[in-house]
């Protein structure tokens, strides 16, 4: 009995090890590209360690030549990766809301004026009424969805922005959302105060506008979280891959 308990824990081992090897190989090169573009500003790359881009992009299956929508681009750290990987062939749309301050508006800009990301577009739109010139492959949006919940110039109708994101796609194109997780049934709670929400309100209001939950991704899982303090970058995140039927 022993020796069978042991050899099982050995395949175990084996199994988990080589999960774990495939799961490197798993990165495509596209993506290993875009990371170490020479490119990609040094700020972007000082915040590498904490928001694990070569995991998040692989977990995405964004490839060459795709029609992608980012919300909420920020200073551009997304933008650039997407633009990378999707090349010359794929669109990368940075959706600003028109509430957005001028800082927010900047980082896109700074982008569309280099040559390097010749594939980036800017839109201006509420999101309940987003779209953009052609269907598209993926929407994303990561660290923000919580944000939308809270007043200021993130707020947005997240119902009507999640119908309009299963309009503006093709069937079969994917939603991605990642956020920063709240404890379980806090619901909206602490979007606020830590700016972090339970992944159930995501889930669920995202299914209600027509999306099956494709798949979740740990890639940038952080398990000893508490999920009790402001989040950070280096906090969990639900990395969640919706798709439309």
């Amino acid at each position: 009995m022993k020796t069978r308990h042991l050899l099982v824990a050995l395949a175990t081992m084996t199994l988990t090890v080589s999960s774990a090897v495939l799961a490197a190989q798993a990165v495509p090169p596209a993506v290993t590209a875009a990371v170490n573009d020479p490119a990609r500003p040094q700020a972007d790359k000082d915040r590498d360690a904490a928001r694990r881009p070569a995991a998040m992009m692989a977990a995405s299956g964004i490839k060459q030549g795709d029609k992608v929508i980012e919300l909420a681009p920020g200073s551009g750290y997304v933008t650039r990766l997407v633009s990378r990987i999707v090349g010359p062939m794929g669109k990368v749309y940075a959706a600003n809301l028109p509430t957005f301050n001028e800082k927010m508006k900047s980082g896109p800009l700074q982008i569309t004026g280099n040559p390097t990301y010749s594939n980036v577009a800017i839109i201006e739109m509420p999101y309940s009424e987003l779209k953009a010139p052609e269907p598209v492959d993926v929407v994303w949006t990561s660290e923000n969805y919580h944000d939308f919940k809270n007043m200021g110039q993130f707020r947005a109708d997240t119902v009507a922005m999640n119908r309009a994101i299963f309009a503006a796609l093709k069937p079969g194109g994917r939603y991605i959302v990642t956020d920063y997780v709240a404890v379980a049934g806090s619901g909206t709670r602490e979007t606020q105060m830590l700016h972090r929400i339970d992944p159930e309100v995501i889930r669920s209001e995202v299914t209600a506008a027509g999306f099956m939950l494709e798949s979740q991704s740990n890639a940038l899982a952080h398990p000893d979280d508490p999920h009790t303090g402001r989040s950070g970058q280096d906090s969990d995140q639900v990395y969640f891959i919706f798709r439309k039927p």
